[in-house]
């Protein structure tokens, strides 16, 4: 019974956070893979609280990144495109490599990083950034969210203690729908 409700939560979940933001766009055919993960990403800021050291200074922008190739193209800019989060500008940045991260709040980690996915999660220690990928047992190295496509429908798997480990707070309303892994109450 438990695990039905939240799957039916988990839908819808994922229908309300696509809906919100990139009903527009895909108005004439359904979203794809990466357009619903790309409302997701931008979602996700609106359930994670970050603590005041996430920013270099009080006016920098809320920053939604990607590290390795990038599936999302356009997509991700043109839902964060104009928007903010805790009243700072979201900006959408693009990296090759660990080493050159900066100035993220939320990172989408891409699957070309699969065989570097715990030097890439190292990398990022001590550090509050909400790791998100499509990586699959990506968790276990220490990645907060994992998005898998289930049977046409995106799956979160959230590692509590990896985003806890971070000074990340997840909302509840987050945690619900999703399977929830590395938590102290397991």
């Amino acid at each position: 019974m438990r695990r039905r409700l939240q799957r039916r939560l988990g839908r819808s979940l994922a229908l309300a956070l696509a809906l919100l933001c990139c009903a527009p766009a895909w108005a004439d055919a359904p979203p794809t893979e990466y357009q619903v993960k790309a409302a997701y990403l931008f979602n996700f800021g609106q359930f994670v609280e970050w603590p005041a050291q996430a920013w270099s200074s009080p006016a920098a922008p809320f920053g939604i990144c990607v590290v390795g190739s990038d599936p999302f193209g356009t997509m991700l800019d043109d839902v964060t495109r104009g928007e903010a989060l805790g009243g700072r500008p979201l900006q959408v940045r693009r990296f090759a490599s660990a080493s050159e991260i900066s100035g993220c709040q939320i990172l989408f980690i891409g699957r070309s990083e699969s065989g570097r996915i715990e030097a890439t999660l190292q990398a990022l220690q001590g550090r509050s950034v909400l790791t998100v990928t499509d990586i699959e047992g990506a968790d276990k190295y220490g990645a907060m969210i994992v998005l898998r496509n289930d049977n046409q429908h995106i799956r979160m798997r959230i590692n509590l203690a990896a985003a806890r480990a971070s000074h990340l707070v997840i909302s509840s309303k987050l945690l619900r729908p999703a399977e929830v892994v590395g938590n102290d109450a397991d």
